[in-house]
């Protein structure tokens, strides 16, 4: 039997950058604008679809570093300038919304790109 459900660091890298995108949707473009099931905007639901899709088309797979910190930049210049801007924001306001989720990319944050074969 195959399971189809990331890896556990992958998963919870996941939910760190949507926990991020969802704090900066939530305190840049208020309540006004129509929402998805996440209570996303259309744009930061855009942002997250395309982190998710990036994560799981990720090269390094489960031994993959923290974005900034890998070798292949696999996102659009675009996308990864609206990402910067997220994680800017909500970099800082982690320690305190979601301590383990922060501490924990913090420590993967130090891990390196695998050697290319």
């Amino acid at each position: 039997m195959s399971d189809a459900r990331p890896p556990r660091r992958l998963a919870r890298e996941e939910r760190t950058i949507a926990e991020m995108i969802a704090m900066y949707c939530r305190d840049h473009h208020g309540e006004g604008a129509s929402r998805d099931a996440d209570g996303l905007c259309p744009d930061c639901a855009e942002l997250m679809a395309y982190a998710r899709l990036r994560l799981q088309q990720c090269r390094y797979g489960a031994d993959k570093p923290t974005c900034a910190a890998c070798r292949t930049h696999c996102y659009k210049p675009a996308m990864r300038e609206r990402v910067r801007e997220v994680m800017r924001y909500s970099g800082p306001r982690m320690i305190k919304a979601h301590p383990v989720l922060a501490v924990a990319h913090l420590v993967d944050g130090r891990r390196k790109a695998p050697d290319e074969s």
